[in-house]
This record gives structure tokens, C-alpha cells and sequence, in this order.
């Protein structure tokens, strides 16, 4: 049974001057947002950072509002919570996988993100993953979040051109290469 598999888990990141988080959650499932976010809680108070919470309707929104804090205050990185189960429709593959994708690009730009939306069959699933005593996913993506602060500090913390984000030098308009003309 996958629950009981033994994983190595990185130790825990360590910083010099503060780091501060931003946990949006999806509470679509409340108990199950609850206990994630509780592990995500204890792992970030346990690296001394400091965290805000914001709640959105759903796991889709979830990346909006990551790239929303992003433009427009000061975080140092991103922990994504919620749960989605699969029903009777396809719209739980939609759900999945675009969510992740999204987060997967703000990622790519160098935004410092720990993925906790579960993608799971079943609210047994969700509830074994959720508990903090159990696979504690909600203290994982927190953890993933401040190892890649953690990175992100080691080298420079450069903001610069990175995935699918251009240099702020880059940009180009269609049929113009850089340094032409638009007149």
C-alpha cells in the first residue's frame, strides 16, 4: 500500500534572514483544507517563517491568485492547497491537470511554489494525505516551497528571464526582432 512506502525527505531548509509565505487554500472540502493547512502551518512556523492565508473558491483559482500576489506584493514563495476528487464527469481531469499546468508555468517564471492541491479517487484518499499525522501533504508543500526559497536565496535570488518569462529586454512585438523600429 502506497501509504506506508518510506520516502527520504530532504532536511528541513534553513534561512538566515526571515521568509515570508503566502498559503492559498481552496476550503471546497473544509475539513480536508483544514488539516493541510495545519501541516503547512507547523512547517513553516517550524523554518521561523511567517505566512498569510487567503481562501479561493476552487483548485482553478488557486494559480490566479499566486500570480495575482506575485505582481502585486512582496512574498517570498507560494504554498498551494486543495483537494480534488474525482466524480462521475471528466471535469475532474480538467481540474487536475490545468491547475498543475498553471502552476507548473508560474513555477518556470521562478516563482517558489509547493504544490498541495491532492488529486485523489476517493475522500478516503484525500483524508489519509491531508492529516498531519498521517502523509501530511499540506506540511510537504510547504516544505517544497521553502527549499526552493532556499534555492532561489543561494543563487542571488535573480528574477530575471527564466521558462517561459523573457528578460525584461526581450520582449518583442509580432514581425519586430529586437532593436527595429516601429515607425
Amino acid at each position: 500500500m502506497a501509504g506506508h512506502e518510506q520516502h527520504y525527505i530532504l532536511p528541513r531548509a534553513e534561512f538566515d534572514k526571515p521568509v515570508k509565505l503566502l498559503i492559498v487554500v481552496s476550503p471546497y472540502y473544509k475539513d480536508i483544507a483544514d488539516h493541510m493547512l495545519a501541516g503547512a502551518v507547523t512547517e513553516i512556523e517550524a523554518a521561523s517563517g511567517t505566512y498569510e492565508v487567503i481562501e479561493v473558491p476552487g483548485a482553478l483559482e488557486i494559480p490566479t491568485a499566486v500570480g495575482i500576489a506575485e505582481r502585486l506584493s512582496n512574498y517570498d514563495g507560494y504554498v498551494a492547497l486543495g483537494c480534488v476528487i474525482r466524480g462521475e464527469t471528466t471535469h475532474y481531469d480538467t481540474v487536475c491537470n490545468d491547475s498543475s499546468r498553471a502552476l507548473q508555468l508560474l513555477g518556470l517564471q521562478g516563482l517558489c511554489i509547493g504544490n498541495g492541491i491532492l488529486t485523489v479517487e476517493s475522500r478516503t484518499q484525500a483524508e489519509v494525505r491531508a492529516d498531519p499525522a498521517d502523509q501530511n501533504k499540506g506540511g510537504g508543500a510547504a516544505a517544497a516551497a521553502l527549499h526552493l526559497i532556499a534555492l532561489a536565496r543561494k543563487w542571488g535570488g535573480q528574477r530575471k528571464g527564466v521558462g517561459f518569462k523573457p528578460a525584461a529586454d526581450e520582449h518583442q512585438i509580432a514581425g519586430f526582432g529586437k532593436g527595429n523600429d516601429l515607425a
